[in-house]
């Protein structure tokens, strides 16, 4: 049995590509987790996509045993606090963080004993689109190590995850990754940190996740500044479900961290939100590996490891939902999590009809494995049965779509992104208006409000100009501009949630040399001048095509639809009609011409009166085709994902 001081739990956390994954690879190895010779690169990013994509997208745990050695104990780690009345404020924007002296709390305890003590790692995702789950992995750990690229310094997300690491209270340790490269600046990427954190210069390590130069360093610190969970055996059991996944023959397979008492195997365990029953047939530790599980007798208090519960209703495990003994239940559940808000909601439809009960298995699975995932049953004529699904950007719906591609068989059609507005009526009362087929009629809504963003852009100092330009193209509002160092400027924008779901990142990228970083949260809902524009295909409505756009803006808008669509759908033995309507004026138009048929190809003479009539009868035929065949001209993906692209 592990006693809790013995043990802690922590998390990576950082901006995208700052070395997360490729840490964590380290620290197994160095521990012994994994063999060397079966090591691999980003061993605990086990689906297809993360590899190829080089990215992390769900968390990963890991348990690993480390035998510490008491060393001359260093400068404590300084943990953040948010102001209070009264206190001078660091200069860093929103909820702009105390650069006081550190509590007392995060000082290094001098009395640490050695020996072996079990490390608990949630490796996370960093990309602002998984955002939740980094909230997730932070609940359950007492301390955050905090990396940046000492190549690129402090980035959009780095400091997005470090508030978030502050909310849960957590010891932050702060590290410099990438060291072994040319490109590496460590005293002025220190000094980033020293001045975002309020620390001292000693309290940043410096490490090399790719040749492990410095690692065993930082696992002594995540032993000797982490906290240990506090000891709550003596309590009734209560264990916190931060993920879980779905198994074919096991049923639904729970992430769990043991907040009070202990679990056994073949215990009766209830899901107190849900009031889901059912027996732990197996519980364990997560190992890297193909089989990523490490079966045990016992979680006790402060681990974190698996139950398979045996439930085969996906629906009974939730995310945030607290796991105690059926006969000896705890009297309060935990807090749990927020529920996730999407930020951008589309309609996923099988190209095949036949396929809408796999679709449906594919969401609830997915669901389970993805709580930000939220989905609802939608019709739509052209497209038949699908489901309207809310997500927190455009990165995850990519995800998602991918995921129900290659999991599940499924090809699909997903129409244009959108954001929820909130449309209150004349005669009062209000809608969230998620797609624009949900619009009502113009005569019936008073006013229409759409989301806004806290934007936060860090970038190179060269390129505030052109950053700052785009911004004011994509209607955001100037909020103010810091500098983390002489070359790096962040600047704090308002901004519509619609400009910058769409292509946003790609164009900031571009305008940068790739340097600049992005982060935002919901902020607020504002009055928008909206309308929703109709695209006509041989006038018959797109309604996968339909979007919600500002006014003034339809007209351009229209006008770019219509000619994306001109060069993606193929033509026909008809002339194609492609219109953009707002009610029922057409504010943008093309034609796709008609195949042609060389109907005299066969003539080897002939007088202009029988050329004349056989051309006639074609044109006859072309219009008779256009009016029977109006409805049946079929629109290629490619047709839609070209809509998705902004001026």
């Amino acid at each position: 049995m592990v006693t809790p001081d013995h043990i802690r739990n922590f998390c990576i956390i950082a901006h995208i590509d700052h070395g997360k994954s490729t840490l964590a690879d380290r620290l197994l190895e160095i521990t012994g987790t994994v063999d060397k010779r079966k090591m691999q690169d980003q061993i605990l990013d086990s689906m297809e996509l993360e590899r190829e994509k080089g990215i992390t997208i769900k968390l990963a745990p890991a348990r690993m045993k480390y035998t510490y050695h008491p060393k001359t104990p260093p400068p404590a780690a300084h943990t953040p606090r948010l102001p209070t009345d009264g206190q001078q404020a660091a200069p860093l924007g929103r909820g702009a963080m105390s650069a006081g002296s550190p509590p007392p709390s995060a000082s290094l305890r001098t009395g640490l004993e050695g020996g072996e003590f079990v490390l608990n790692l949630i490796d996370t995702p960093g990309h602002v689109d998984f955002t939740y789950e980094v909230s997730r992995s932070l609940a359950a750990v007492e301390g955050a190590v905090l990396l940046v690229d000492a190549t690129q310094g402090v980035q959009a997300q780095t400091i997005g995850n470090l508030y978030l690491a502050l909310a849960e209270d957590l010891k932050i340790i702060p590290v410099l990754n990438k060291i072994d490269l040319p490109a590496a600046d460590v005293p002025a990427r220190t000094e980033e940190l020293v001045k975002l954190l309020g620390c001292e210069v000693s309290d940043v390590l410096t490490v090399s996740g790719k040749t492990g130069q410095g690692v065993a360093e930082l696992l002594d610190a995540i032993v000797s500044r982490v906290p240990p969970p506090p000891d709550q055996s003596a309590r009734p059991v209560r264990a916190l479900i931060f993920d879980s996944a779905y198994d074919d023959y096991r049923g639904v397979v729970a992430s769990v961290r043991v907040i009070d008492g202990a679990i056994k195997k073949n215990d009766r365990v209830r899901l107190m939100a849900t009031g889901a029953e059912g027996e732990l047939l197996e519980l364990g530790a997560f190992v890297p590996g193909p089989s990523r599980f490490h079966p045990l007798s016992a979680l006790e208090n402060g681990q974190i490891g698996y139950v398979v519960t045996g439930l085969k209703d996906i629906q009974a495990c939730r995310v945030g939902d607290t796991l105690t003994l059926r006969d000896a239940p705890a009297a309060e559940p935990l807090a749990g999590y927020q529920q996730a808000k999407p930020m951008v909601y589309a309609g996923i439809f099988p190209k095949e009809g036949s396929d809408f009960t796999r679709l449906r298995e594919g969401m609830e699975r997915l669901k389970l494995n993805d709580a930000a995932l939220s989905y609802e049953p939608e019709h739509q004529p052209a497209l038949g049965y699908g489901f309207r699904c809310g997500m927190l950007g455009m990165l995850h719906l990519e995800i998602v779509k991918e995921r129900l591609r290659r999991e599940f068989g499924l090809d699909l059609v997903v129409t244009v992104p959108s954001v929820a507005y909130r449309v209150h009526l004349a005669g009062g009362g209000q809608l969230v208006v998620k797609s624009p087929l949900e619009l009502p009629d113009p005569s019936r809504i008073a006013s229409i409000e759409e989301p806004w963003v806290a934007v936060d852009i860090v970038t190179p100092v060269d390129y505030v100009g052109a950053v700052m330009q785009f911004l004011q193209e994509r209607r955001g509002t100037y909020k103010t501009t810091e500098y983390l160092s002489p070359q790096q400027a962040i600047l704090h924008y308002d901004a519509p949630l619609s400009m910058v779901i769409v292509d946003f990142y790609d164009r900031l990228k571009s305008l940068t040399s790739g340097y600049a970083s992005l982060n935002y949260e919901f902020k607020e809902y504002r009055t928008a001048d909206v309308v929703r524009l109709d695209i006509l295909v041989a006038e018959e409505a797109a309604d996968a095509l339909a979007q919600l756009v500002y006014r003034d803006q339809a007209e351009r808008i229209g006008r770019r639809i219509v000619s994306a669509l001109k060069e993606t759908i193929p033509q026909a033995w008809f002339v194609i009609k492609l219109q953009a309507a707002v009610g029922g004026k057409i504010v943008a138009a093309e034609r796709i011409a008609a195949l042609r048929k060389d109907v005299m190809a066969k003539m080897s003479g002939g007088d202009v009166t029988r050329k004349r009539k056989l051309l006639e009868k074609q044109k006859k035929g072309k219009a008779k085709m256009a009016e029977l065949g109006a409805g049946s001209v079929e629109i290629p993906t490619d047709a839609y994902l070209s809509v998705l692209r902004r001026d």
